[in-house]
């Protein structure tokens, strides 16, 4: 009996092992916050937690009253999870990253079933206590996985602790190494990519790469990338919490800053513009108090109207800008502008769509002068910029047809644009795909209602993405005169990928606007 209640339970942790792969996914996915893990929980595992839970029922009852067949159920249940964490995997938008910290995770996992297995075979501990405790351990996967979390945070936290403090002493070692910090709702990797592009004409650039706009982002970064020869060093910060800015200008210190906009983002936790408007603004407070220059985007209106812009270089479109974008034409191959400041008149070409990139160069180009850049190699570094990927990305798809790749745009004004420049793509049937906006807290359905008025008044066809996600979008594509029949609302990517298949062809546009992670579709 002592071996099948050995086997039994060994099945059962391993089995356990693979069903982790998903909740730590999907911690992965919510920043390892418990709050947002539970958010998730919430719309997506109650049926699965209630399964989970009469399962573990079940086998407790099989542990206690017919030990020799509780390893064959152990059995059945390890073939079920591997099945399903394989088909979990393949299936989904954003797979779980194996990162060092996944393996603590997974280490930790592993000693506290190795501990249950042992405690429940000695001879001097009550068996069936230990058993039950293995059970439910191993069948509610969502517990052990932020237990597992628990147990690692002081780990966890040490070992940012010991990164943070050498990439500090790395950059201590550079006082020659200029440190420009770039923040906003969005457009902040756009203007970061464009501003290296145009800084590197003269200057050794290195820009955090990706999406790397956290904390450790930026230490990561300058432990693994930071070169002696690097004159520049251009660090997106990217914030959810008030001070999360701050945190990121204690490590870096920043002598020049960028401001691109402020918005409705990230409201779920900020709760209100003000709240962003002050996080952005803590790369502001950091560079003026080291008597360097912060560069704000005069049209972002929630930024402007809360601003002394004698303080700040605003460039734009408004008419009073320091750094002014006139004569701008747009369209489906790009835009061309003048560029004015001090005087100078600079003609500019670029390939990038959409209006916001025009003011998005505006921007950089505006620093790029104030650090010596000469005009003719900002106009020949601006006419070579390719588009960041996944943002206004035009790319060949589907049987001839053609991509406005956009999928890692996720801001309301962002949104508006794209579909405005999808419009003016003339003479080819226009389809968009999306999920819509999330972390927008009490303004989340009034924006996706406004992109499903914009998208049903520019487009042919309609794919919305979740099936309770979109009913925002839905609504506003129903208020125009959209021809439902050609409106398509399905529960995943994949599905919606399949209906555009059977449509595409060389007349063909389609607009993929906003590609969520998994955590997000419901």
């Amino acid at each position: 009996m002592k071996y099948s209640v050995l086997a039994a339970l060994v099945l059962l942790a391993v089995s356990a092992l693979f069903a982790l792969a998903r909740q730590f996914q999907m911690l992965q996915q919510n920043s390892y916050f418990p709050s947002r893990y539970f958010g998730w929980l919430k719309e997506n595992f109650c049926a699965q937690a209630i399964a989970e839970a009469v399962l573990a029922a079940g086998i407790c009852v099989l542990a206690w009253a017919a030990p020799l067949y509780l390893a064959v159920g152990a059995a059945f249940l390890l073939g079920f999870r591997i099945a399903r964490a394989f088909s979990q995997q393949k299936k989904s938008i954003k797979k779980l990253a194996v990162t060092a910290r996944i393996k603590r995770l997974y280490a930790a996992a592993a000693v506290l079933y190795a501990v249950i297995i042992a405690a429940a075979v000695l001879p001097w501990i009550g068996k069936n206590v230990f058993l039950t405790i293995g059970v439910l351990l191993t069948c509610l996967v969502p517990g052990t996985a932020l237990l597992c979390r628990t147990l690692m945070a002081p780990v966890e936290n040490a070992i940012a602790h010991w990164y943070v403090n050498d990439a500090k002493r790395i950059l201590r070692e550079r006082p020659d190494l200029l440190v420009i910090g770039v923040t906003g709702s969005y457009g902040k990797t756009s203007v970061k990519f464009i501003l290296s592009r145009i800084l590197s004409e003269k200057y050794n650039v290195l820009a955090t790469p990706g999406s790397f706009n956290t904390p450790m982002g930026v230490v990561r970064t300058v432990r693994e990338h930071l070169l002696p020869q690097t004159q520049v060093f251009i660090c997106e910060m990217g914030a959810k919490n008030v001070g999360d800015i701050q945190e990121i200008c204690e490590i870096a210190h920043p002598k020049i800053g960028i401001i691109t906009s402020v918005g409705a983002q990230h409201l779920e936790t900020f709760r209100t513009v003000d709240a962003v408007f002050k996080t952005k603004f803590e790369l502001a407070d950091e560079v003026l108090k080291n008597g360097g220059e912060v560069f704000v985007n005069g049209d972002s209106e929630e930024l402007f109207s809360r601003i002394d812009a004698s303080r700040y270089t605003v460039y734009g479109l408004r008419e009073d800008a320091d750094c002014r974008v006139r004569n701008l034409q747009t369209g489906k191959d790009g835009s061309s502008f003048l560029l004015c400041r001090d005087g100078l008149e600079l003609p500019l070409s670029t390939k990038l769509l959409g209006k916001h990139n025009t003011v998005n160069i505006a921007g950089a180009a505006a620093l790029a002068l104030k650090l010596g850049v000469k005009p003719d190699d900002i106009r020949y570094a601006v006419a070579s910029l390719k588009p960041t990927e996944h943002r206004l990305e035009l790319k060949p798809y589907l049987n001839g047809s053609v991509m406005i790749d956009d999928a890692y745009n996720a801001n309301p004004e962002g949104c508006l644009e794209a579909v405005r420049v999808l419009a003016s793509f003339e003479g080819l049937r226009k389809v968009i795909i999306t999920p819509g906006l999330i972390e927008l807290g009490e303004r989340e359905y009034e924006c996706n209602y406004r992109l499903g008025q914009a998208a049903g008044e520019a487009c042919d066809v309609i794919i919305l993405v979740g099936k309770n996600r979109s009913k925002p979008l839905a609504e506003g594509v129903r208020s125009t005169a959209f021809p439902e029949e050609n409106l398509h609302i399905v529960s995943g990517f994949r599905e919606a990928v399949g209906i555009y298949a059977g449509m595409a062809d060389a007349a063909t546009a389609v607009l993929l606007e906003n590609d969520l992670p998994d955590n997000y579709l419901y």
